[in-house]
């Protein structure tokens, strides 16, 4: 049983891609940890790394063992979990995965709000565009929008995503406004690259639907960068609300279709499914949607935060 100590260690070893890096998320020497990792290896008989001087990865025994390795420390943080559950004050640190125009806008400024109410609680917060393994990275919240991919993760709703195309009132004087979707191929369209429909804008009113393709000389892989352009009279894009709905509000941006809707891609909070849910995170969920404002976000309304 003295590999059991082990597990945490060799975990961080896989997830921080090699022992300097999970040394110092451990707080140990990377000595410590090499020696660590060597005993265990002993103890199971089984080569479980391979090591060189640029790269480290498993064995097959080691794949099996990191598989049943996570097991093990799921189990024990539900443990911990069911425990917690009996402490009267949510605690502990709580690691959120954020994407970065949603992170930067929306969740960075609710965290001093959050600890004030819960000061027992620690935020590290994570701002990324690119996926997260939440249980190889030991992430408690993975905030996320649009289709999401099955897993055995637990999707919680925070606030609908919705979006509008929209300009600046100097790009309308400059090339007018357009009336109609149709009219759209007249103009400079910005498109958002990651999109899997970047240049297929899809518009809906009452029984009316059409899909317009749209072209245009700038593309980015971030939203925010749209949105300067767009302030900057250079031409129209498809925006979130959650980035376009504070400019909107301003008078800086026009939404050109306010009797369309578009297609929507709510935002979404996911945890991995335990037992016992911990009190830090089930409070953090509760919050965001009350911060947010839940179905009516306070980004799709005249209030602002």
């Amino acid at each position: 049983m003295d590999g059991i100590g082990a597990i945490p260690i060799f975990i961080a070893v896989i997830k921080y891609k090699g022992f300097s890096a999970a040394a110092e998320h451990l707080g140990l020497t990377k000595s410590a940890v090499s020696k660590r990792i060597s005993q265990l290896e002993a103890q199971l008989g089984a080569k479980l790394l391979h090591r060189t001087t640029r790269k480290l990865s498993l064995t097959e025994a080691g794949e099996q063992y990191y598989v049943h390795a996570l097991k093990a420390l799921t189990a024990a943080q539900d443990a911990q979990d069911c425990v917690t559950q009996l402490q009267g004050e949510p605690q502990g640190k709580l690691r959120i995965h954020a994407p970065m125009s949603f992170g930067h806008l929306h969740v960075s400024p609710l965290i001093p709000e959050f600890i004030s109410r819960y000061p027992k609680i620690s935020v590290d917060l994570v701002l990324d565009d690119k996926a997260v393994d939440l249980v190889a990275q030991g992430v408690d919240v993975a905030i996320r929008s649009g289709h999401l991919p099955d897993s055995n993760l637990v999707a919680r709703k925070l606030a609908p995503g919705n979006s509008m195309v929209c300009a600046s009132p100097e790009y309308i004087a400059k090339h007018g406004q357009p009336s109609h979707p149709s009219q759209l191929t007249e103009h400079n369209c910005l498109l958002f690259s990651y999109s899997d429909n970047a240049n297929q804008w899809h518009f809906s009113q009452d029984k009316e639907h059409c899909q317009i393709e749209v072209n245009g000389n700038y593309q980015a892989n971030n939203s925010e960068a749209l949105r300067q352009a767009l302030l900057k009279g250079f031409g129209v894009a498809r925006l979130p609300t959650f980035i376009a709905g504070k400019d909107i509000k301003a008078g800086k941006l026009v939404n050109l279709f306010p009797s369309y809707t578009m297609p929507h891609k709510d935002i979404y909070a996911l945890y991995i499914a335990r037992q016992y849910l911990p009190k830090k995170v089930r409070v953090f969920l509760d919050f965001a949607i009350e911060y947010f404002g839940s179905d009516t976000p306070y980004w799709d309304t005249e209030s602002d935060r």
